[in-house]
């Protein structure tokens, strides 16, 4: 997540939002069919997209079509938010599906940014951490 947790509150505040995490829980939709469903211009669509991707809500794919050529689909993240109240305070959180390989783009991600624990340099250490 790279924006500030505060903020989802206003992300989530928003109608088109709210409704194409909905529309493409269902399946993967492009921008266009986004557009329909929500009934409000492509350059919203875009800057809520951008929006909803900054919280690792949705996530887009690259689809090549024999016939319309390259494209995106865009499929929502979000499994559950959670909003707890107590004590004077908040706590937002927020959890999101990652398939397999996501886990394994993000480990060899931290792999190659040199976060490996060091104690797991012999082979059989290195198994048993990846076998979560």
């Amino acid at each position: 997540m790279t924006s500030d947790p505060d903020d989802i509150f206003e992300v989530l505040s928003s109608e088109t939002s709210r409704e194409i995490l909905a529309a493409a829980s269902v399946r993967p939709m492009s921008a266009q069919e986004l557009e329909q469903v929500c009934d409000v211009s492509l350059p919203t669509i875009y800057r809520r997209l951008e929006m909803l991707q900054d919280y690792d809500l949705i996530s887009e794919e690259q689809v090549v079509d024999p016939d319309d050529g390259q494209y995106k689909q865009y499929s929502t993240d979000l499994k559950e938010i959670n909003i707890v109240i107590e004590n004077g305070g908040y706590d937002v959180d927020i959890r999101v599906r990652k398939d397999t390989v996501d886990k394994f783009g993000e480990l060899f991600r931290d792999l190659g940014e040199g976060r490996r624990d060091p104690d797991s340099s012999d082979q059989s250490k290195s198994n048993s951490s990846t076998e979560e």
